[in-house]
């Protein structure tokens, strides 16, 4: 295969992977069994709220790989996730979440960024 054909090929099948990645892919994603166990020491202490630490880290990769990366498109994601799946509408504006994303601990971050999934 020539190799700027390749490379096509290869963008297109990353494009393709960005687009569908939303935060609730990623979520399950981390839950999975084969991360669970890894997820739960990366956790820290914390309450639940409306974004604990596992799915707040799932928005935030859904929001850095979104052609759109702004705080609102990523609530507006989740809040519209939230209703269809049933559960209480929440508040679409962006300050729990940018609060929940300065609480992730830069470990936890760098700890799932920096692996060859």
């Amino acid at each position: 295969m020539h190799p700027n054909r390749q490379s096509c090929v290869q963008q297109h099948r990353i494009h393709s992977h960005v687009k569908s990645s939303d935060s609730y892919t990623f979520f399950n994603q981390l839950t999975s069994p084969e991360l669970f166990d890894e997820v739960e020491t990366q956790l820290p202490a914390h309450r639940e709220r409306l974004f604990p630490p596992t799915e707040t880290l799932s928005m935030f990769l859904a929001q850095a790989l979104s052609t759109d990366r702004s705080c609102q498109k990523a609530v507006n994601d989740a809040a519209v996730q939230r209703w269809s799946g049933g559960l209480p509408p929440c508040s679409t504006h962006t300050g729990a979440y940018c609060r929940a994303r300065q609480r992730l601990p830069v470990e936890m971050v760098s700890a799932f960024t920096a692996k060859p999934w």
